[in-house]
């Protein structure tokens, strides 16, 4: 690997959908990161992918691009079942790898792909791109401070209204589709570090015609008595917002909450508080600013989000996704 201190971070692009073409807009924007290949299962479409965005080199597989040298870090943007194996892939070639939400489609495959990333010694982060959101972390440290008190409730929700289309990969069983494991993440990322994991789990969803579930409602318990209500579905369009409840006060992130521009704190008592921020881009920058700031730190894992937090919010998905299917 290149000298980081000095070097540009080299990005390798695995998988060449809607999220590769966003988040490698965003790497282009980017001081101190170069994309230097991609990689698809396709040779004609990875070489169109590398003429769009002024890609050097294109390989027609994802082994090729894993084992590409000149790869520092590789995102790997495939479909949620293509996520683990590419990944693997990478780890055992000496890449790094920045691993698009939900790291993978069970808490046992992500403690798989964490045993990996551990003995080779490569670097591995999911991509929950909010986490490092400027606002979202502005939170986290305002909840530190004491600023609301105690955390008491949760409220977010994230939902989408998509045409149903059994073949697109969120209506689709085949490709781990439905709103829990592509948007129900997001409201459990936003509360894990606030509420950390829950004591009891209750949900329920309908079903989609495929069997994936549509429209999801989730209600986790703390032994402090704070509660999450979270909420994630295909049905509807709804606020995508944010609020922190405490016995002090409250916050709340403005929609989008997962790519926040605003945020208002309200103290007890006291006038709301609001602070803003203008994102570069489509939001992505951050992620990858902390992927670099941990290789050239020579850091296996992102302080920010652990592997092991990926695995236990994956372990919570597993268990409200059982207690929906169960009673099916």
């Amino acid at each position: 690997m290149c000298d980081m201190a000095d070097e540009p971070i080299r990005w390798g692009i695995l998988g060449t959908g809607g999220i590769a073409e966003v988040f490698t807009a965003d790497l282009l924007h980017l001081d101190g990161h170069e994309v230097a290949a991609v990689g698809s299962r396709s040779p004609a479409t990875a070489a169109a992918f590398a003429r769009r965005h002024g890609i050097g080199r294109a390989h027609a597989s994802y082994a090729a691009l894993a084992a590409d040298e000149d790869v520092d870090v590789v995102y790997v943007a495939t479909p949620h079942p293509l996520h683990f194996e590419p990944a693997r892939l990478c780890l055992e070639a000496g890449r790094a790898v920045l691993v698009e939400k939900p790291f993978t489609t069970s808490a046992a495959d992500a403690e798989r792909l964490a045993g990996i990333a551990r003995a080779t010694g490569g670097f591995a982060m999911e991509a929950m791109w909010t986490r490092f959101s400027p606002l979202v972390r502005r939170l986290h440290a305002l909840v530190g401070e004491g600023a609301i008190g105690e955390v008491s409730a949760v409220y977010a929700d994230f939902s989408i209204a998509p045409p149903f289309d059994p073949e697109h990969r969120l209506w689709s069983a085949e490709l781990a589709g439905g709103s829990l494991l592509d948007l129900g993440c997001y409201v459990l990322s936003i509360t894990w570090p606030l509420l950390g994991p829950p004591d009891t789990v209750q949900a329920t969803a309908a079903p989609a015609p495929t069997g994936v579930d549509a429209n999801t409602g989730v209600l986790l318990g703390y032994r402090s008595g704070a509660v999450a209500l979270l909420h994630c579905g295909l049905m509807g369009e709804s606020p995508h917002t944010a609020t922190v409840v405490g016995t002090k006060g409250r916050i709340e992130l403005a929609s989008p909450f997962y790519r926040p521009e605003a945020l208002t704190l309200t103290r007890a008592g006291g006038a709301p508080e609001t602070f803003t921020v203008d994102l570069a881009g489509n939001g992505y920058t951050h992620q990858a600013e902390e992927v670099a700031r941990c290789l050239r730190l020579g850091l296996t894992e992102s302080p920010l989000l652990p592997l092991d937090e990926s695995v236990a919010v994956l372990r919570v998905i597993d268990e409200i996704a059982a207690s929906f299917q169960g009673s099916s």
